[in-house]
């Protein structure tokens, strides 16, 4: 699986951490912030839109609170990105509602906190079903 990963200064660290925590799992990691940027919308934007392509399966943003990067990235037409602090949260909103991607607060949540959530947002696919009629009544939104 392909996870595309970035950040703003705040949240570089707990990135960096992340993106070790996850090749060490195997999986494959798309940095698009080598460098954090200055604001959590340029980082958020340039992740939703490489979901969307598809160059991604997953992408995990990362800021000072998580919200402003969901809110950023969900502006986007077609990103579902949800702001997580636990697992459950990360587990229902990929099963339920699709989500693209999550958003992780680096003031919110530390290193081992981060990988439970990391994991089980990675570890579950979207439901479809029922569910997709919720998906298809909010892109009708944008």
């Amino acid at each position: 699986m392909k996870v595309a990963l970035a950040t703003d200064k705040a949240g570089f660290y707990l990135k960096e951490h992340i993106k070790e925590f996850l090749e060490n799992k195997g999986y494959e990691i798309i940095d698009l912030t080598k460098q954090p940027t200055d604001d959590f919308v340029d980082s958020s934007v340039a992740l939703a839109k490489t979901v969307l392509s598809l160059k991604a399966d997953r992408g995990i943003m990362f800021d000072e609170y998580g919200t402003g990067s969901a809110m950023a990235s969900n502006k986007i037409h077609g990103m579902v990105t949800a702001n997580v602090t636990e697992e459950n949260t990360a587990h229902m909103t990929t099963q339920h509602n699709g989500a693209k991607a999550i958003a992780l607060g680096a003031g919110i949540v530390g290193f081992k906190l981060a990988e439970s959530i990391v994991t089980a947002y990675l570890n579950v696919n979207y439901a479809g079903g029922r569910h997709q009629i919720r998906l298809d009544m909010l892109e009708k939104m944008c």
